[in-house]
């Protein structure tokens, strides 16, 4: 289902971040990119889940703000390294 789409993506993207933030910097770009694209899919399935009514919209409205903010903190993080 969509919810358990997002469960996985918020794990995949707690892992990705770990990894990165552990990984040397020369190598760190490809995993922030590889975290922009999962980042952008969970808005996607949020925005998703929240159209399907599995989502009421003050937890929608809550969520999405973070993520935009996650999203812009995560640009300001890959380019800081070019």
């Amino acid at each position: 289902t969509i919810g358990i789409r997002v469960d996985n993506l918020f794990t995949e993207i707690l892992e990705i971040a770990l990894t990165a933030r552990y990984t040397k910097r020369d190598e760190r770009k490809k995993f922030l990119e590889e975290l922009s694209r999962k980042l952008d899919n969970l808005k996607f399935f949020v925005t998703l889940l929240w159209e399907a009514k599995g989502l009421d919209a003050g937890k929608y409205g809550q969520l999405s703000q973070k993520l935009a903010t996650t999203g812009r903190m995560l640009g300001k993080w890959i380019q800081s390294l070019s």
